[in-house]
């Protein structure tokens, strides 16, 4: 698997996930928001091949189990808001994304390598970290996020 940056700290797995509010110039997330669902934290960047690659397989797994409970947070690092929103509109993703241009959220994660993604469940609990692009369409990913 590659990444976008190097260094990566201990996964924070069966603590809580901690709490963060996000302001963009389209809308707010706040995550405890979210609890009694099962939370995709997915950090990403337009300018990250791998996170480009990853978005396709991480929508459809999105629209596959939402109904499930499953929503699907992906924040951009992305600086230039300009190529962001082009991005977004390119790709028509269906995903509540975010942007993050002075990096405050993926930093309290410990995240400074892109794609990275934590799986929280209904509780606010991290249960998984997943360093690098993923397919998210695999059958073991689609099963543990079902189960969750």
């Amino acid at each position: 698997m590659s990444a976008c940056y190097s260094g990566s700290r201990p996964p924070r797995i069966g603590s809580d996930a901690p709490d963060f509010t996000i302001r963009d110039a389209s809308r707010s997330v706040v995550l405890h928001e979210l609890r009694g669902k099962v939370v995709v934290l997915n950090f990403w960047a337009t300018w990250c091949p791998p996170c480009v690659e990853e978005m396709p397989s991480l929508a459809q797994m999105q629209a596959r189990l939402k109904d499930k409970g499953v929503e699907v947070l992906a924040i951009s690092t992305d600086v230039d808001g300009s190529a962001y929103q082009t991005f977004l509109k390119e790709h028509k993703l269906d995903l509540l994304t975010v942007r993050d241009p002075d990096q405050k959220t993926n930093t309290v994660y410990g995240t400074f390598k892109f794609p990275e993604t934590y799986i929280i469940d209904r509780r606010g609990i991290v249960r998984r970290k997943f360093i690098g692009p993923v397919n998210w369409n695999e059958p073991e990913i689609v099963d543990f996020l079902s189960k969750l």
